[in-house]
């Protein structure tokens, strides 16, 4: 039986793909640079052995890896026929060419493709790019009081899931999101009750510019950030879909529902 080629499998969406694969009785390779198969974008001696008996594949690149149209082109090679991609919302307000190019060759490979594009997950806050400063009781992000749709990798993971072992979804770039927006000073004020700390939003560009230049990064790089905040900040609100319902035929988890069942130590 072919396997479903999962990449990025110990990260925060790629072992929920995992579970929900296992757990549902579906062959399943979770690929990583030190998982169960290993596959590294920058070693192709990984890409073939990895790609071996797979027919499906989830594929997501790390932040500032691109996904190598050469990688894709291996793996139809290869015998994959459905292709499920990781990309976000929003990439083109905030000029992602990274993430762009990906898309365009996933939609060129010629197989069946699905393009996730979901808003920002719940697990920043918990796993991820934010932990550190929830932990640290500020969250710096120059969004002011603009509503992002955040929406819970778990639900993520189930749309990717269902594109990739049922049929209807070929040639569907699903924007992926939670059932509200927030601003960051919602999803905030969540965190704090729900996590017994004191947390501030710091939302202007002048607050942000301090937090990133105090760690360390260069000045011209943190402007060129703020600068996509604020393209991103000129759309307006988000406003959420109802993608996770339509596919998994369930509603999406809230964000108090996520901030309760996080681990906040």
């Amino acid at each position: 039986m072919n396997e479903i080629l999962v990449l990025g499998a110990t990260g925060s969406t790629g072992r929920r793909v995992t579970d929900l694969l296992r757990s549902s009785g579906h062959p399943v390779r979770p690929a990583s640079r030190h998982g169960e198969v290993r596959f590294d974008w920058n070693d192709r001696g990984t890409w073939r052995p990895a790609l071996a008996g797979a027919d499906r594949m989830y594929v997501m690149a790390p932040d500032d890896l691109p996904v190598d149209p050469e990688f894709v082109a291996a793996a139809v090679e290869a015998g994959v026929r459905r292709v499920v991609l990781l990309s976000s919302g929003g990439i083109e307000v905030m000029g992602d060419e990274r993430l762009m190019a990906a898309e365009r060759v996933v939609r060129g490979s010629g197989v069946e493709w699905t393009i996730l594009r979901p808003s920002w997950f719940d697990q920043n806050f918990d796993e991820g790019v934010m932990r550190e400063a929830v932990l640290a009781g500020e969250v710096a992000v120059p969004l002011g009081e603009a509503r992002q749709a955040f929406v819970d990798a778990g639900d993520i993971a189930a749309v990717a899931v269902a594109a990739l072992v049922e049929d209807g979804h070929a040639g569907r770039s699903y924007e992926v999101t939670g059932p509200r927006a927030l601003t960051f000073a919602e999803v905030v004020e969540i965190i704090s009750r729900a996590s017994g700390r004191t947390v501030r939003y710091l939302g202007s560009e002048a607050d942000y510019l301090a937090v990133m230049t105090g760690f360390g990064l260069p000045e011209p790089d943190v402007r060129a950030e703020i600068e996509a905040f604020a393209a991103l900040r000129a759309e307006g609100d988000a406003v959420p879909t109802d993608v996770v319902r339509q596919v998994t035929g369930r509603p999406p988890k809230s964000f108090e529902d996520f901030a309760a069942d996080a681990i906040w130590g």
